[in-house]
């Protein structure tokens, strides 16, 4: 059992019926009244998000999640499969249990499958991925104000923004998490 007044950022929690994962939290001790906790939670199943607030020293069972690392095999249709890199079993998902986690993933690259009651609910792709400019249009010579960016196509289809330097055929480096450009390889 977690009290809320120990909550920290990606715990994963039974409430309501459900299983969530702990996104933010606040502790808040108004001048008047009791202190409480207030939460981001995202439901791992469908991936909703709602705001609660309780009191710090509510109970509430820890969600047992495994991790297992598998490898990103190809895409058929709109199946991904994946290897156990243990095992070497194959595991088939559909887009709606993928999303778009797959974006910045190239095939045989490994990612963290999340498991609740042996349901995948999350597919985790490394940080920070390394991939080839495949199209952008090239920056002019004075079109250089502070922070500019152009839109470019990377090679796994997903787009970003980069910086005007970036041209085609570069290798660049991507952080998953947010989507943006870090530097160039």
């Amino acid at each position: 059992m977690v009290s809320a007044g120990d909550f920290k950022n990606g715990l994963t929690i039974e409430y309501d019926n459900g299983v969530y994962q702990i996104m933010e939290f606040q502790h808040v001790k108004p001048g008047k009244g009791a202190a409480f906790v207030r939460t981001k939670l995202r439901d791992i199943v469908n991936g909703g998000v709602k705001e609660v607030t309780f009191r710090p020293t509510e109970k509430f069972p820890q969600a047992h999640i495994d991790r297992k690392d598998m490898q990103y095999l190809y895409t058929e249709g709109d199946m991904h499969y994946f290897m156990d890199n243990e095992t070497y079993e194959q595991v088939g998902l559909n887009d709606d249990q993928v999303g778009d986690t797959l974006k910045f993933v190239k095939e045989n690259e490994n990612v963290s499958m999340l498991y609740h009651d042996g349901q995948v609910f999350s597919i985790e792709p490394p940080m920070f991925v390394e991939l080839t400019v495949t199209e952008t249009e090239p920056g002019f010579k004075g079109n250089t104000a502070t922070g500019a960016t152009k839109p470019a196509t990377v090679e796994t289809g997903a787009q970003i923004n980069v910086p005007l330097f970036v041209n085609e055929g570069d290798k660049i480096q991507i952080d998953t998490r947010t989507g943006e450009y870090l530097k160039r390889v």
